[in-house]
């Protein structure tokens, strides 16, 4: 029986953390938006939903690719806005996430600034914005900002990159080489 799990993720631009896990296996859906938790995290920050299917994609392997492709260890002054957080739906997941961050935190030079928070409510972008990546691939946000996220992924996490979403990003790197030769 397939298991489909949600889980909140938070950190830069919901543009970038969007295209990022649309472009994992397992990943079944991507919810672009604003996501609140409770207490003094209850205001609205740029992030993301994730339905994954639990066979094919760990909780931890989504944390560690959440933990790499943003600033995780930078506190700079538009975290309001793009607040680095894993938002939990049960008691269980939040247990485990802080078990799986903890477990990170080894990797890291710097501490974690990445909150783990209880989810509370989310607010869905505009549709104009949904899948900008997916789009918009072209324009230069896409090609400054998201294309090194998502080269990182291809490099990286390769076993859990999704290769028909990325096989563009592989041409790419083809064509430099071969300039640069």
């Amino acid at each position: 029986m397939v298991t489909i799990s949600q889980i909140g993720l938070g950190g830069g631009c919901h543009w970038c953390t969007e295209a990022v896990f649309q472009s994992l296996r397992g990943v079944e859906k991507v919810a672009q938006g604003f996501v609140a938790s409770t207490g003094e995290h209850a205001n609205f920050s740029e992030a993301i939903l994730v339905h994954f299917n639990t066979e094919l994609v760990s909780l931890p392997t989504l944390i560690e690719i959440h933990l790499r492709t943003h600033k995780s260890t930078s506190n700079h002054s538009m975290r309001a806005k793009y607040r680095s957080a894993i938002y939990t739906f049960t008691e269980t997941q939040h247990d485990s996430a802080v078990h799986h961050l903890e477990g990170f935190q080894k990797d890291f030079d710097q501490g974690l600034v990445t909150k783990i928070l209880p989810f509370s409510e989310f607010k869905p972008s505009r549709d104009a914005l949904q899948n900008y990546y997916g789009k918009n691939p072209k324009k230069p946000f896409c090609e400054t900002y998201i294309n090194p996220k998502l080269k990182l992924l291809l490099h990286q996490f390769s076993a859990h990159a999704h290769p028909e979403k990325l096989n563009h990003l592989r041409k790419d790197d083809k064509s430099t080489t071969a300039h640069s030769k």
